[in-house]
């Protein structure tokens, strides 16, 4: 059977350089839409059973992030549902992928991939439920629907909590955990959902960055515009997704808000907080230790010895999301972060980080909210 690999699905992304042999197989990543911007990859291989695979991304110097690459497996599925992690290295430039299929038919993915019907599966399922509507907020560049998550009963005196993720379409880990949060916070027979719906009510963006996704991109829009730097001056034109999102923000209010997120480089759960906004206080400092003391205790996936640098005082870059909605909501906002890689803090040598520890971080998030919630 002859070698082929295809990526003409939902976020496929690779190009073919040769594949006539299984152990010289040369690959290059594609670049995001109107977009330097490239690390996002996601085929399907055929004809390769039993065979022994050597396959070369031969552009991985040239990704948004090269040092994600250094300790990183590659995932692969035969199903595109279980998701295991592929002997990997990354040597003189070159990704170089080791593994022999054992059927026919098999995908390859930077991590595991969360499709543009998986993503209306969940939003038109959690609309099913009474605690829940489903409406579109506006377009993409591309036209498709913003949609949006009502949850809770709408009585303006409740805190009102925000969480939006996948503003990076490759970070796909973020839509499953929003996953793990919407089933969670919907089920009417969970003791910490029914008592934080009694104190506020949640509104959640699970894919800002719709069309990024279905074009196999990492970081950008369909017109090559980086979401996350959009939230001063958000345009209709370039980053409606933002513009609409923000708008409905500005409509609602806001107490809370958690940007989900990947990060290609640190193998951890980490957030990312507001230290450096000109509206930085005690009660805000106070609230990013209980945020973060609790957490841990709930879901030990996070950690907090790893991550970004704080910023300084009123030195925070306000284009990005959580800094700016910190600072014009006056509120308390965090940016979560969870790798592509293993997650050092618990390994799990067979998948690494995955989408099922993705979700139960977002579950996780649900105890960690009603116990602050009275603070905020």
């Amino acid at each position: 059977m002859k070698l082929t690999i295809s990526t003409n699905f939902d976020a496929g992304n690779i190009e073919v350089i040769n594949a006539e042999k299984h152990d010289n197989i040369q690959l290059k990543i594609e670049n995001d839409t109107n977009s330097d911007f490239l690390q996002w990859f996601y085929f399907r291989m055929q004809g390769a059973k039993d065979q022994a695979c050597k396959l070369n991304i031969v552009n991985a110097a040239e990704a948004a992030y090269p040092e994600g690459w250094d300790n990183y497996q590659a995932r692969a599925s035969y199903d595109g549902e279980i998701w295991f992690q592929i002997p990997t290295t990354y040597k003189n430039g070159i990704l170089m992928m080791d593994f022999t299929p054992e059927f026919d038919s098999v995908y390859i993915a930077y991590f595991a991939p969360f499709s543009y019907e998986q993503h209306l599966n969940l939003v038109n399922s959690a609309q099913m439920s009474p605690l829940c509507s489903l409406e579109s907020i506006g377009e993409t560049t591309q036209g498709r629907p913003i949609d949006f998550l009502r949850i809770g009963d709408g009585d303006s005196s409740k805190k009102k909590l925000w969480v939006i993720a996948r503003q990076h379409p490759g970070e796909t880990m973020a839509e499953w955990f929003m996953t793990g949060l919407i089933d969670r916070i919907l089920d009417e027979e969970d003791a910490s959902s029914v008592s934080l719906l009694k104190k506020a009510n949640l509104y959640l963006i699970p894919n800002m960055n719709i069309d990024g996704s279905i074009q196999g991109n990492l970081r950008v829009n369909a017109k090559g515009v980086n979401l996350n730097r959009e939230w001063a001056t958000p345009s209709i034109e370039n980053s409606p997704e933002v513009y609409y999102v923000k708008q409905k923000m500005q409509e609602i209010g806001m107490d809370f808000n958690l940007d989900v997120h990947g990060d290609e480089g640190l193998p951890y759960v980490f957030i990312s907080g507001i230290e450096g906004v000109p509206s930085f206080n005690e009660k805000l400092n106070n609230l990013t230790d209980s945020f973060m003391n609790n957490w841990k205790a709930i879901n030990p996936d996070l950690q907090d010895e790893y991550g970004y640098p704080k910023n300084e005082p009123a030195e925070a870059n306000l284009m990005i999301c959580t800094k700016n909605l910190a600072e014009e909501f006056k509120c308390f906002a965090q940016t979560l972060e969870m790798p592509f890689k293993q997650n050092d803090n618990i390994p799990d040598e067979i998948v690494g980080w995955s989408a099922e520890r993705s979700i139960k971080l977002g579950e996780s998030l649900v105890g960690t909210l009603l116990s602050i919630v009275d603070e905020l």
